[in-house]
């Protein structure tokens, strides 16, 4: 039996996303297949279909970790999951993955978990790679605390929208920027104590201010290739800034590091142990049943993947792109 997936042959800009027809994959020992209708497009991917990653998958390949569907089939010595289960896939870690891009995937039945009723395919496809970034930056790397002030920058965006509700649960005072007041109004929405606009000048003066001079105890920074001299601007004596995402190369004066006992702090969620791996899933599943929402920014035929890569790549995005899986 054949199904649509996306197709990489060569690296290159977002026309090598070719939709072709190729076998359903098999569950082999310890996985699950699962029929999807949903994918979620993450950044990362762009920049691995365009080969500047330092870990390249074999060519050819068919993108993607995240998505959401129902468990069609089990492989052998597989418990807790059945045949017919709603579920979000989350395969970044994943020792076999075949792809999300696709209207099937076979991966690890560790990289799947139970989608609430309550949560449709697409939201649950926005779930896996930002659900695992944000968990990993608060917990893991950052280890906030009850009461402490943490900036989510950019936290519209997939990683972002998380990073504020889980570090809401956590305790913390929640601070995030976005670009407009969509994105401000999405951001308080979801629980921030106080939004600004990034894009506005003085903006990092009214965060000190807002602190009343005690300072940030912790940043997730999602560009850190405009925003990290302004983090170490505001953020407290022995704060934290967690670099999730950057862009590109900065003018960086370590000076600034010192006075304050700051930690520059970078994370990749393929260094995650298993056990750090599982406390952040736990927690994201936590956040699911408590009502934890999972924002939507733009949705794109499975066919036109190479319109939702493009789309990624432009700034202002509030929530995530996500591709519509459909089976004739």
């Amino acid at each position: 039996m054949n199904m649509q997936a996306i197709v990489v042959t060569k690296f290159g800009d977002e026309t090598v996303l070719e939709p072709q027809s190729i076998p359903v994959p098999d569950p082999q020992r310890g996985e699950v297949r699962v029929k999807l209708f949903a994918a979620g497009v993450n950044p990362v991917e762009s920049y691995i279909r365009e080969g500047d990653y330092p870990r390249l998958p074999a060519l050819p390949y068919t993108p993607g970790t995240d998505g959401a569907g129902i468990i069609d089939a089990v492989g052998e010595d597989v418990g807790g999951i059945d045949a017919g289960d709603r579920v979000f896939v989350a395969a970044s870690l994943a020792k076999r993955n075949t792809g999300t891009y696709a209207q099937y995937v076979a991966c690890d039945a560790a990289a799947v978990q139970k989608l609430p009723d309550s949560l449709l395919f697409e939201q649950g496809a926005g779930i896996g790679t930002p659900g695992l970034a944000a968990g990993d930056a608060l917990f893991v790397r950052a280890d906030i605390k009850p009461g402490e002030i943490v900036l989510v920058h950019g936290a519209s965006g997939g990683v972002g929208t998380l990073a504020v509700q889980l570090a809401r649960r956590r305790g913390a005072i929640v601070f995030g920027t976005a670009g407009d007041s969509e994105g401000k109004a999405l951001v308080s929405r979801l629980g921030a104590h106080r939004v600004f606009n990034h894009r506005e000048k003085g903006y990092a003066d009214d965060i000190i201010d807002a602190t009343n001079g005690r300072g940030i105890d912790a940043v997730v920074e999602t560009n850190a290739h405009i925003n990290l001299m302004k983090d170490l601007a505001m953020i407290s004596k022995r704060g934290r800034i967690v670099v999730v995402g950057s862009r590109g190369v900065i003018e960086f004066d370590p000076r600034a590091t010192m006075a304050k006992d700051a930690a520059i702090l970078g994370m990749g969620i393929a260094n995650m142990s298993e056990r750090e791996t599982a406390a952040v899933m736990h927690a994201l599943a936590a956040g699911l049943e408590s009502g934890m929402e999972i924002a939507i920014d733009q949705t794109f035929p499975l066919d036109e993947a190479a319109a939702a890569h493009r789309s990624i790549g432009q700034r202002g995005k509030n929530g995530k792109t996500i591709l519509e899986i459909t089976h004739g």
